[in-house]
């Protein structure tokens, strides 16, 4: 998928947040300035129906967790991990029964939860331009997604 824009990221996770149930995991890969935190962001106050929402980076923190519309969803940045054992520590266990995001993921190596959405992000052709592979889900699900995302491309 081809986003032209920070705008087309943020519209992703919109749609993207419309779909999720409790238990989904959203892992997010990427090298820094892809857009990771912004997908993060903009699903994020999505999901608690909030747009003006305070989401800062957990980069220090490691965990943030929110009170949305489909209950708890845990935000983790592992990019400080030192051992994926340290998860256990920062509410793993819990939030593998919520919703969680997850920028970083590889470094929770075998803990991340099987049936997470792993959505890479890459630079594109263009200063603010991304090229995004989603994988991970059932097709039927990732085409429903790809449906939503090209009918509010077409409005």
């Amino acid at each position: 998928m081809h986003l032209s824009s920070p705008q087309q990221t943020v519209f992703l996770a919109w749609h993207l947040a419309g779909m999720l149930h409790y238990g989904d995991c959203v892992a997010l890969h990427g090298e820094m300035g892809t857009g990771k935190s912004t997908f993060a962001r903009a699903l994020i106050r999505s999901l608690a129906g909030d747009e003006a929402l305070e989401v800062p980076s957990p980069t220090f923190a490691l965990v943030q967790p929110y009170n949305t519309r489909i209950g708890l969803v845990f935000h983790y940045d592992l990019w400080r991990l030192s051992s994926p054992d340290e998860l256990y520590e920062l509410s793993w266990d819990d939030a593998c029964e919520s919703v969680m995001v997850v920028e970083w993921p590889d470094r929770a190596e075998e803990l991340l939860p099987a049936g997470a959405l792993h959505i890479t992000f890459r630079h594109g052709a263009g200063e603010d331009e991304r090229t995004v592979t989603l994988r991970g889900w059932p097709t039927e699900r990732l085409e429903a997604l790809f449906a939503l995302v090209e009918e509010g491309q077409d409005q």
